[in-house]
């Protein structure tokens, strides 16, 4: 059984199928901020999606970061996601530049998790 959370009319936030937990793309509200501002209130959004989904970081799959700009910003992204993700439980990762869909986006993550038992 597929269960939809949050759901619009041009996508679900939260898709579970079969215990994995998938997250639509995570962008910044604040778009004034830096790349570092922009990444922590990615994953603080992150955070909040997960605990509706009954997971957490401890319990990703795999991340999918997307950087409008990787040259300029990739030591910096990951100075935030270093502190931020799980050192005994890392998830696979993919690390890309992609054009943004505002000019003021500088990152967004797609996350999949597995569901809390």
């Amino acid at each position: 059984m597929i269960t939809r959370k949050e759901v619009g009319s041009r996508m679900s936030k939260i898709v579970e199928y079969n215990g994995v937990v998938y997250f639509s793309g995570i962008v910044p509200n604040d778009k004034s901020l830096d790349l570092k501002g922009q990444t922590k209130e990615v994953l603080q959004m992150a955070e909040e999606l997960f605990e509706r989904a009954f997971t957490d970081k401890n319990h990703l799959l795999r991340a999918e970061i997307y950087l409008k700009d990787i040259d300029k910003d990739f030591q910096a992204f990951n100075e935030v996601y270093d502190a931020w993700i799980s050192k005994e439980h890392p998830p696979a990762r993919a690390c890309v530049q992609a054009s943004m869909s505002t000019p003021q986006t500088l990152v967004e993550i797609v996350f999949t998790a597995a569901k809390i038992q």
